[in-house]
Order: structure tokens, then C-alpha cells, then sequence
């Protein structure tokens, strides 16, 4: 045997007398845990799960725009609010509907959110009602036909906003 095989077999050998598993385990939990501490740290992307922006602006008022594709109801962008966000006096559904709706500029599909804004009556404009890829009323979460203020306190429907969430896969 040679040299160095022999002084990594002592050494192993001694680190082997001097521990235990759970030690080592225990050694090795801590590591992980000051690992996790340490990633808030870490310079990583976070972006995940936010709503992506739309960078190829079309008008957002029409409802040709490419991504109502899915859309059932009034534009907020119409009614006070804007594409993101409920108008001021309303409230955010605590349920949706998602579609899938092709960008003709980059030719991508992305995953869409269409969220009701709820709490005062209808604003009664930009009325759009794309029904592009709709499924039948009992598929609750890709159905748009539904009240979905139904789920708050205020059921009155007011507007829907909607919001590029990523791109499909």
C-alpha cells in the first residue's frame, strides 16, 4: 500500500474511533440548518410566482388584447382600475379562473389569471366575452361563466382584472 492510502487509512480509521453516527448526522442537520439561514443571503432570482409584465403593450382596453383570450366580463382598465389591480372600492375575488393564451408577438402561450373585482355593481363597460378554450361549467376552475364574487362577503361584480402569471409549459 502506499503512503497515502496508508495515511488516509489512519486517518479514517481514528476519525471512525473518535465519532459517532448520530454525530456525524447531527453534524450534518446543523450544516443544513445554517445552510437554510444562510439563503435569504444568497443573490438568487425570487421572481417565481410573481405576475410576470407584459412587455408587448397592446391597447389594454380593447378586448382583442392577446391575453383576454379567456376573458367573461368588463375590463378593469375601463372601470378605474388597470390591468393588475381592482378599481379603489372594491375588493379582490378570493377565487379565479385561469386560461391559456397566445401572445402572437413571441408566439408563446402563457398562463392567464382572471380575477373579479367585487363589492360594487357593474361598471357596464369594455364588455368583453372571449370564450376561447372554455370548458363546461362543472370544470369549475377554467369556467368563466361563474360569479366568482360569490366567494366573498361583497358578491356584487364589479370588473375583472387579469394577470400573466408564466409562461405555459
Amino acid at each position: 500500500m502506499s503512503l497515502f492510502d496508508q495515511t488516509f487509512e489512519t486517518a479514517s480509521r481514528r476519525l471512525a474511533m473518535l465519532s459517532s453516527r448520530r454525530g456525524v448526522l447531527s453534524r450534518l442537520g446543523k450544516l443544513a440548518v445554517g445552510a437554510a439561514a444562510l439563503t435569504p443571503l444568497l443573490p438568487i432570482d425570487r421572481t417565481w410566482g410573481r405576475p410576470l409584465t407584459d412587455t408587448h403593450q397592446m391597447d389594454a382596453t380593447k378586448c382583442d388584447y392577446w391575453k383576454y383570450c379567456a376573458m367573461d366580463g368588463q375590463l378593469c382598465t375601463c372601470c378605474g382600475g388597470n390591468g393588475l389591480t381592482c378599481p379603489p372600492g372594491t375588493q379582490v375575488s378570493k377565487v379565479s379562473w385561469v386560461g391559456t393564451c397566445r401572445n402572437g408577438n413571441d408566439n408563446k402561450d402563457y398562463l392567464v389569471s382572471y380575477t373579479d373585482c367585487c363589492g360594487r355593481s357593474s361598471c357596464g363597460q369594455c364588455d368583453c366575452n372571449a370564450n376561447l378554450r372554455e370548458r363546461p361549467g362543472y370544470e369549475m376552475g377554467v369556467h368563466n361563466d361563474i360569479n366568482w364574487c360569490m366567494a366573498n362577503s361583497e358578491t356584487a361584480y364589479h370588473c375583472t382584472v387579469s394577470i400573466i402569471v408564466g409562461v405555459a409549459a
